[in-house]
């Protein structure tokens, strides 16, 4: 079977060893010269992370302005996608794009993602690390691990437990368990405070606890518990449905790795990679993550200059034969479930059959 344009034949863009380590070479070379891994002019992110902060710090504000009133949902709206901000400046930290120093990132870091939406910096900044060292690499990438979700044929023909289960309908099911992910990532970061990777583990739990202590009280001391605990499950619930809508293009339906297919470093960031087309919204909404491709292959660079890397990568990609595939925001949730859909077969096969 041919592949799709989301699938390409990774065989097929392969080049022979001598030749792998000078190509990536030859693009950092192009991108440095167009000084695109220079860092962003400093008003750049003083006015993006000025402003997100008066989003968030204005969403609470209104939390207080309103009350004991059925308005609050529509704050909560507003905060979940405030959050959604909020994390994606905390991706950027992680990757030192803000900061050109550890300390200063991981300050921050922390500031902004423990106690400003309850995500673990230092959780969030191992698993990412995994994740662009082995992106879609069914045994090293930790964002295709088959728990809930299976992501290739093989995963679901070996899947069990809620895997199996939820597998059979994943492509039915996504985008409503994306309303747990908020509370999956509380929760996987105060599981990963005992875990032995874990720096700082005494001021990451500090300012989680502060986190929770802080959003519990302010929500129920304004509403009345009614409204309070309908405020947190739409907020909570939105935070995932918009960082699962951030995330899921950028590889979900791209081709996966197993043990033993290697690619040099250039390949295994592009074949595995989605970019996603928008204009201006899209590439304010995702953080810039849209340019995904650009990312991979150069995680440090500041997010305006993404924009202007992506020609470069594309054209020269064309030139040695690597496809580089880019396509609308829809369309990206169209392959995306329509790989998940396919990659639970397996599991929608009657008992004993081939």
């Amino acid at each position: 079977m041919n592949p799709s344009p989301a699938e390409p034949d990774v065989r097929t863009a392969r080049r022979p060893a001598s030749a792998r380590g000078s190509d990536f070479a030859r693009l950092s070379r192009r991108v440095a010269e167009a000084g695109l891994l220079d860092r962003a002019p400093a008003h750049y992110y003083v006015l993006r992370l000025g402003l997100i902060g008066l989003f968030f710090f204005g969403g609470w504000a209104a939390v207080f302005v309103l009350g004991d009133s059925w308005w609050q949902m529509l704050t909560a709206v507003v905060l979940a996608a405030a959050f959604g901000q909020v994390a994606l400046a905390a991706h950027d930290l992680a990757h030192r794009q803000v900061f050109r120093n550890r300390v200063p990132s991981e300050v921050c870091g922390r500031l902004v993602g423990n106690l400003g939406i309850g995500m673990s910096y230092g959780w969030w900044q191992d698993k990412h690390t995994r994740h662009h060292a082995n992106p879609n690499h069914e045994d090293l990438d930790p964002d295709v691990n088959p728990d809930v979700l299976v992501w290739s044929k093989d995963q679901a023909a070996a899947a069990s437990g809620v895997a199996r289960f939820v597998g059979r309908y994943q492509a039915f099911l996504f985008y409503p368990l994306l309303t747990l992910e908020g509370l999956n990532l509380h929760a996987q970061s105060v599981r990963a405070l005992f875990q032995p990777y874990m720096k700082k583990r005494g001021l990451e739990a500090v300012l989680l606890i502060g986190h929770f202590a802080v959003y519990l009280a302010i929500v129920f001391s304004v509403m009345s518990p009614d409204k309070a605990i309908l405020f947190v499950v739409i907020n909570q619930a939105l935070f995932g449905v918009y960082l699962g809508n951030v995330f899921a293009p950028n590889h979900k339906g791209m081709p996966t790795l197993k043990k033993g297919e290697k690619l040099d470093f250039l390949r295994k960031q592009v074949l595995t990679s989605r970019n996603v087309r928008g204009g201006w919204f899209v590439d304010n909404a995702m953080g810039g993550l849209n340019y995904q491709i650009e990312h991979h292959l150069f995680p440090n660079m500041p997010t305006p200059h993404l924009r202007r890397a992506q020609p470069i990568v594309r054209q020269y990609c064309a030139e040695i034969g690597i496809p580089y595939h880019e396509t609308g925001f829809v369309r990206s949730h169209v392959e995306a479930m329509r790989h998940l859909h396919d990659a639970g077969a397996p599991l929608r096969r009657p008992a004993g059959a081939v």
